[in-house]
């Protein structure tokens, strides 16, 4: 069997970067605008998104360096829970967590790409089409191996925070003046209710996933033990910075009435077009179309090895175990997850696929989280483990956090939250199914790369 070569922290970090800043963060401030309406409280929500993924990635962080095996979510419950809710962790990372999550992004890239050119086509085939064109022209660059996916994944992510960089410095300077949209701007829908509000924040959350997905991927890390944690807190504090500025940049540009006006997806490239006219609109676009492609390619490269591990495992079917004999990368399973993606460009909308996300993966992010206290007294360590600060107060309010989260969405999306419900269920089937054909291997080692 072929060995992958392991790659450096830059590497890892540029993944977890470039999945964390995907779409969610160039296009959610104006569905926030609104439906909040208060940029105050829409600052205050980022903030508290921030805090809760900083959280999140140190107590990953110390389950990364205590499993560092391939697979992340689906290797800590399997161990802490058992087979079936790991099985139902890898069927909603592959349906939702990042099937879903590429999806969105790819709609996002083909909205801004639409708009560069000044040509309207919400939700048609022209920007299905090109959705379709970056995802398989992507997944043919990680198909071709480990090398050149890292390369590729380098360059995006690069290219994605100095063009990030520079829009926030010139909207900051550009924008001087502006203060009053933050502070008194004002409101199409009144005061924001609790409900609207919690709703905001699960799309927040949903913006902010990804500080874990080096877990995923540990197995190709050199040094994970230690370099995982280091790489999902420092990742994590990085992101949240830029998030926090870039809706300061925002509200700079437009009052929440002309944030909240439709469109309202392409929030960077209308706040770049009142700052500095249609040409500078039309040039952020493009560079946004690049930060997309970034996030495109970090999930790409992540997704694909969970369900490379649970095939592995005996959870489903040996077919995307495989290796490719000429790459050393887990290529059928890099296409099943694109196949599916695939199917959700062509009949889901950016916003059902955002509240549909966000709600399941709040879910298993609580379940996630909650292992920690089966996992530390299991696994006394080395000097090598990390250990999480503020055990236990800083996983219970984490995990409390998210189980409120789920708790406001399905009251107020019950559409949503029945589809989500639905398709995680839908995996128990399918696990009954493998369970009968192939049993599950009970070994506490897990499979690498």
């Amino acid at each position: 069997m072929p060995t992958s070569p392991r790659i450096g922290w830059f590497t890892a970090a540029c993944v977890l970067v470039s999945n964390i800043i995907g779409g969610g963060i160039f296009a959610t401030t104006g569905l926030l605008a609104r439906d909040v309406g208060d940029p105050l409280v829409i600052l205050l929500l980022w903030l508290i998104g921030a805090l809760f993924a900083m959280g999140g990635a140190m107590i990953y962080g110390e389950l990364g360096s205590i499993l560092p095996h391939a697979g992340g979510d689906y290797v800590y419950l399997r161990q802490a829970y058992g087979p079936l809710v790991a099985f139902l962790s890898g069927w909603t990372s592959f349906t939702i967590g990042f099937g879903a999550a590429v999806a969105a992004s790819t709609i996002s890239f083909s909205a801004y790409a639409l708009r560069m050119v000044a040509m309207e086509d919400p939700g048609g085939w022209i920007a299905k089409g090109l959705s379709l064109v970056l995802l398989w022209s992507i997944t043919w660059a990680h198909s071709r191996g480990l090398a050149a996916g890292g390369r590729l994944q380098r360059l995006l992510t690069t290219t994605k925070v100095l063009a990030i960089g520079g829009l926030i410095l010139m909207g900051l300077w550009a924008g001087a003046g502006q203060w009053d949209h933050v502070v008194t701007g004002g409101s199409p829908t009144g005061r924001p209710t609790l409900g609207s509000a919690a709703i905001a924040l699960v799309i927040v959350v949903y913006c902010y996933l990804g500080w874990n997905v080096a877990s995923y991927i540990a197995n190709e890390v050199e040094h994970p033990q230690r370099t995982l944690p280091r790489i999902m807190i420092g990742g994590t504090l990085f992101v949240g910075v830029i998030y926090v500025l870039l809706n300061i940049v925002y509200f700079l540009a437009l009052s929440i009435p002309e944030l909240a006006r439709e469109p309202v997806i392409p929030v960077a490239e209308k706040a770049a077009a009142a700052l500095w006219g249609p040409a500078g609109g039309r040039l952020v676009a493009a560079l946004l179309c690049l930060s997309i492609a970034g996030a495109v390619s970090a999930m790409v490269w992540a997704g694909p090895r969970i369900y490379w591990a649970m095939a592995k495992d005996g959870a489903i079917s040996p077919w995307l175990a495989q290796l490719s004999p000429q790459t050393g990368v887990p290529v059928r399973a890099i296409l099943f997850q694109s196949c599916w993606a695939s199917m959700l460009v062509l009949s889901g909308t950016f916003e059902e696929l955002l509240v549909y996300s966000g709600l399941v993966l709040a879910l298993f992010m609580a379940l996630s989280l909650s292992t920690i206290f089966r996992l530390r007294p299991a696994h006394s360590g080395g000097n090598d483990t990390y250990r999480a600060p503020f055990y236990p107060v800083l996983p219970a309010v984490l995990v409390a956090g998210a189980f409120s989260l789920v708790a406001y969405s399905l009251l107020q999306r019950p559409a949503e939250s029945l589809w989500g419900a639905a398709t995680v269920l839908s995996g128990i089937p399918l696990y009954l199914f493998w369970k009968r054909s192939r049993p599950l291997e009970k070994s506490e080692q897990e499979p690498t790369i």
